[in-house]
């Protein structure tokens, strides 16, 4: 018994807490200019490529951090959540967790469109990051019984 609590309380702490660096990395890398060419392609000149110009408010990165914001809290209760469901062997649990976000953000989103690719990408970031620790906590309690 001491065990299983034991490893709740880790695995919800590892997730919650260091899933928000590795969130925020994620979102880092996605959001730098330009892509790693690959091996064997010739790159193209990003200049040469249309693209429509930024909003005159703005950075799009700056627009989508000041509309989503409370973003953090929110990470970390979708971690916590996503990975007691995990642990409490309740899995679709996380179709709540998902909805819920999606619906508490959408009038955001439909007002700040540039805002949706920084939202989904860091929501599957997180959600991920959670679902893997989940996942090994099981496992480890699973070799504990």
């Amino acid at each position: 018994m001491l065990w299983t609590v034991l490893v709740w309380v880790v695995a919800l702490a590892v997730s919650v807490l260091a899933g928000a660096p590795v969130t925020q990395g994620v979102l880092r890398a996605a959001s730098r200019p330009g892509r790693p060419g690959r091996p064997g392609r010739r790159a193209v000149d990003p200049a040469a490529l249309p693209v429509p110009p930024p909003p005159a408010t703005g950075t799009i990165g700056a627009e989508a951090v000041e509309a989503l914001r409370g973003g953090t809290w929110i990470g970390l209760l979708e971690r916590f959540a996503i990975t007691g469901c995990l642990l409490a062997g309740y899995p679709s649990g996380i179709a709540f967790v998902v909805a819920i976000k999606g619906l508490g953000r959408y009038p955001e989103l439909r007002e700040h469109p540039v805002a949706s690719e920084r939202f989904v990408v860091g929501t599957l970031a997180s959600m991920t990051w959670a679902a893997l620790v989940g996942v090994i906590a099981d496992a480890v309690l699973g070799a504990l019984r």
